[in-house]
C-alpha cells in the first residue's frame, strides 16, 4: 500500500484523535504507538530502525498512515522513502504539551516502569533518545519539540505540508487531502484522563512484579478499541 500521509508531530498533539480522523478519511489503517503496544512484535523492527536497518515496508505493511511515536520520530527518514506522502506536522501550545506528557505518556512513574518491561529498549531508542533521555528536564523538553516544529517547516515543501491542530476541526484536514467533508464532528479521543487509564491499564498488566507480553498486547488491543 505505502503510506499516503506521515504524521511529524509528536505524541499527545491530538495524535490519537488524527488517527480516528484519518481513518475515518479512507486513508487506510492508521500507524500509532497503540499499535505498538498491540503487536509487541513490531518493537525489534523499530530497534533495527533505531539501529540504522530499517524495513519499512515491513513496519507498515497493510497501513495507510501514520502519526505519533514512534513514526514522527522518522518523519525525515519516511518523507525522503515515500516521496508522494503528504505531512502533517500536528501541533499544540508547546507549554500545555509538556505538562501533558508529564501526566500521561512520559510520567515519571511510567517512564521507571518501562525501562525494566519488554518495551524499554524499544523506548528508549524511538522516544526518549528524541528528547536525549531528558524527558523531564521542561526547558529541554520545549526546546526540541520547538525545534521539531520549525525543522519540519523548513524541510518539507508547502503545499506538502500541513500545520494542524485538533482544535481546527476537519475543514483544513479535508482541503488538504482533497477529500469531502465527513458528517459529525471531528474526532475527540485519548484525552489527559483517557489516556492515564490506559496507561494504568497497561501497568496493571503484570504478574508478580514481572511484565507478561500476552497481558500487556491485550492492554493495547483495549487501547485501540478505546480510539475506534
Amino acid at each position: 500500500m505505502g503510506l499516503k500521509v506521515i504524521g511529524a508531530g509528536f505524541g499527545r498533539t491530538g495524535t490519537a484523535s488524527l488517527k480516528v480522523a484519518l481513518e475515518q478519511l479512507g486513508l487506510g489503517d492508521c500507524y500509532h504507538m497503540s499499535e505498538v503496544f498491540a503487536n509487541p512484535s513490531h518493537t525489534p523492527l523499530w530497534i533495527n530502525a533505531a539501529n540504522g536497518k530499517p524495513d519499512w515496508e515491513a513496519i507498515f505493511d497493510g497501513y495507510g498512515a501514520a502519526v505519533d511515536f514512534p513514526a514522527s520520530a522518522y518523519w525525515r527518514e519516511l518523507a525522503a522513502y515515500y516521496p508522494d506522502a503528504k505531512v502533517i506536522l500536528s501541533v499544540r501550545d508547546p507549554e500545555k504539551w509538556y505538562t501533558s506528557t508529564q501526566e500521561t505518556i512520559l510520567s515519571p512513574q511510567l517512564v521507571e516502569f518501562a525501562r525494566s518491561g519488554p518495551f524499554g529498549e524499544f523506548l528508549d531508542k524511538t522516544v526518549w533518545s528524541v528528547f536525549d533521555g531528558k524527558v523531564h528536564d521542561h526547558d529541554h523538553m520545549v526546546d526540541v519539540f520547538n525545534q521539531n516544529v520549525e525543522t519540519a517547516k523548513a524541510a518539507i515543501a508547502p503545499e506538502r505540508l500541513l500545520v494542524f491542530e485538533a482544535k481546527e476541526g476537519w475543514a483544513p484536514l479535508c482541503n488538504f487531502l482533497d477529500v469531502s467533508t465527513p458528517d459529525g464532528p471531528y474526532p475527540r479521543v485519548n484525552s489527559m484522563e483517557e489516556t492515564k487509564l490506559a496507561i494504568n491499564a497497561m501497568m496493571d498488566a503484570t504478574q508478580g512484579g514481572s511484565i507478561d507480553d500476552a497481558a500487556l498486547g491485550e492492554a493495547g488491543k483495549k487501547l485501540l478499541q478505546q480510539q475506534d
